[in-house]
């Protein structure tokens, strides 16, 4: 049986020299990756207790809405700004090369709900912290923070302190 790190395919030297790029389009692409990505996601979380899952865009959104159906639990979407139609909540943010914003409907998240944040990625942690930061403005308790790839060299995690994060898999590079 493959692991799930044998359906990511690594591109080297993508956005820049140096870089190993971690494309994850390939898990989706392949029922059995799909299989193995969810189950092991919600392995990672079998012991916490939460009401909501949380998924930051886009493809937390579909890690998210799977563990979602799975566990028949409400799914709450955490979007770009703009990309929401009705009142909402907003946070921004630093990227690596510049600044974003992320935000949430005003109504996503009941005071003392307890929120898993579902995203693919834990890079620099900007995205994630940003997520949180709208969940708890909702008076929501984000209860965990789980992701599929976790890059340790840029330290993202440093960013999430006081959180627990759960990464499927943690690559040591950038």
């Amino acid at each position: 049986m493959k692991s799930l790190d044998d359906y990511i395919r690594v591109i080297p030297d993508f956005p820049e020299p140096g870089v190993l790029f971690r494309d994850i389009t390939t898990v989706f692409q392949d029922a059995d990756g799909m299989q193995i990505a969810i189950d092991e996601m919600q392995e990672k979380v079998k012991d916490l207790d939460f009401d909501v899952i949380a998924g930051a865009e886009s493809r937390g959104f579909i890690y998210g809405a799977a563990m979602a159906y799975n566990l028949h639990k409400p799914l709450v979407l955490i979007r770009k700004k703009g990309k929401l139609p009705w009142k909402t909540e907003s946070v921004d943010y630093d990227l690596e090369y510049g600044k974003a914003t992320l935000e949430i409907h005003v109504d996503a998240v009941k005071p003392g709900q307890k929120v898993l944040l579902v995203d693919d990625l834990l890079a620099t942690g900007g995205t994630v912290r940003a997520g949180a930061q709208l969940i708890e403005k909702l008076g929501g308790e984000v209860a965990g923070i789980l992701v599929m790839i976790e890059l340790k060299g840029l330290e993202g995690r440093s960013r999430l302190q006081g959180y627990r994060v759960d990464s499927v898999i943690a690559y040591e590079g950038k």
